[in-house]
């Protein structure tokens, strides 16, 4: 792996990935590439989560697609020097911000979107001008082994590869002085990485996670609600970074949500989730254990059967949950969604602004005041007013947590700005020379007043 970093960082050096029309060339390969393996991907994809060939196209292929096709549009605006104004103190100089990769950077990726949340990081690193090493999840093999394919096809190593591995191999690749880590996964594993990052004072971005919530008041639309509710907390199974994690919904509206959205799964997967086409798996026993674990002793609403030979676990709704409940003691990242009641929604912003900032907040509401109310009051990383998981697909908004729920940034132009350091240049005269810029000039202090106001 030393090795290979430095044939990296060799090959960033010859600058080649700085020029433009490389990196457009890059970007188009990578296009070809995915869909050439389209069928594959899904495949692999199904394999590891039991992903239907729609979902994972939607989640994981079209995604990144519309991504790279963005990035190779946009890269050349996107790379230019940008001119900045400069202060009267600096009359006859010109200011620069002049975009530049960091080098060779390192993209962990986690195992519930294996494919997606590799390749929409590297369209940023490549697009920025980066060589990148990118490190798979173990716990998705079949879709590990397939983009260890097809990063071998498409790039020479010195430019993308694929380091394929567990624990050890992460611990190995967090040894190396990468000039970058982008990484996503759990907030325990981030402390880690981040930990690993500062003792080379490497910059890093973290995609975390955490318990975001979703708030239904009382004028909400309760179909509607739920028809998006269920979309967000069960595709994949509920194994989504920004699912919602729970649900407070005004009292007036609790037993209509809940009705609606038995309604609604019965839409999506028919009487029997668990042998639907269109439900996915949970990725391993150790999750599924964790997951049933869940529902022991709980009043469930309705769902709560399971396959462990399949690893599925129903839609499962559970009621009467307080926070002292285990299901509410960590993100639940599975099919599981606990329902609380609330009567004022002062209670409900305490509630989750005495907790760890989460990296999504959905709200249903008309209420324009209401809106304005918990944007203005809550802080997280992002979201969605009358929707889920939609905010996450758009390359017009930055993704990414605050606090416990992450560091940093990316999708379309953000991911570009994540992958480059601004770099800042002044171009100075040398027809104009201020005389009382120097020691001992006359009436100094006088004229930088007067300059400096």
């Amino acid at each position: 792996m030393e090795q290979l970093l430095q044939s990296q960082q060799q090959y960033f050096h010859t600058g080649r990935t700085r020029d433009i029309q490389q990196r457009r060339e890059a970007l188009q390969t990578l296009i070809d590439g995915i869909h050439r393996y389209e069928l594959e991907i899904a495949e692999a994809l199904h394999r590891d989560l039991g992903k239907s060939h729609t979902e994972a196209y939607a989640t994981e292929i079209g995604i990144v697609l519309h991504e790279a096709r963005q990035a190779l549009k946009h890269v050349g605006k996107w790379a230019k020097a940008r001119r900045v104004r400069t202060p009267l103190t600096h009359i006859g100089s010109k200011g620069y911000i002049i975009p530049e990769p960091y080098g060779s950077v390192l993209i962990i990726v986690p195992w519930n979107y294996p494919f997606q949340l590799a390749i929409s990081p590297l369209i940023g690193a490549i697009a920025a001008g980066n060589t990148a090493v990118i490190k798979p999840s173990e716990l998705a093999p079949h879709t590990s082994a397939l983009m260890t394919r097809l990063i071998e096809e498409l790039f020479p190593p010195s430019f993308v590869t694929v380091v394929e591995g567990g624990i050890e191999t992460n611990e190995a690749l967090l040894e190396l002085p990468f000039n970058y880590i982008f990484f996503t996964g759990s907030t325990a594993v981030g402390r880690i990485v981040m930990q690993a990052a500062a003792k080379r004072l490497i910059p890093v971005t973290l995609e975390l996670g955490g318990k975001s919530p979703c708030i239904v008041h009382h004028d909400a639309d309760i179909d509607l609600a739920a028809k998006r509710i269920a979309f967000g907390k069960w595709t994949n199974a509920g194994q989504t970074c920004v699912a919602p994690d729970y649900v407070y919904v005004h009292r007036s509206q609790h037993d209509a949500l809940i009705s609606r959205l038995q309604a609604v799964v019965k839409q999506f997967y028919g009487d029997e989730p668990l042998t639907s086409d269109n439900y996915p798996s949970i990725i391993n026993d150790r999750h599924f254990t964790r997951l049933t674990s869940y529902v022991d002793g709980e009043k469930i609403a309705f769902g709560g059967r399971h396959d462990q030979e399949k690893r599925r676990i129903e839609p499962t709704i559970l009621t009467d949950i307080t926070w002292e409940s285990s299901v509410m003691q960590d993100e639940i990242f599975g099919p599981i969604l606990p329902i609380l009641p609330y009567e004022d929604i002062e209670e409900v912003i305490k509630v989750i602004t005495d907790r760890p900032k989460p990296l999504a907040l959905y709200l249903f509401t008309r209420e324009h005041a209401v809106q304005q109310l918990i944007t203005d009051r809550i802080s997280f990383g992002g979201g969605c007013i009358n929707d889920t998981l939609m905010h996450l697909a758009t390359p017009y908004l930055p993704f990414g947590g605050v606090g416990e729920s992450g560091i940093g940034s990316y999708h379309g132009q953000f991911s570009f700005s994540t992958f480059s350091h601004e770099k800042s240049l002044l171009v100075q005269s040398t027809w104009l020379d201020i005389p009382f810029r120097y020691p001992g000039a006359r009436n100094a202090l006088k004229w930088l007043k007067r300059f400096m106001k």
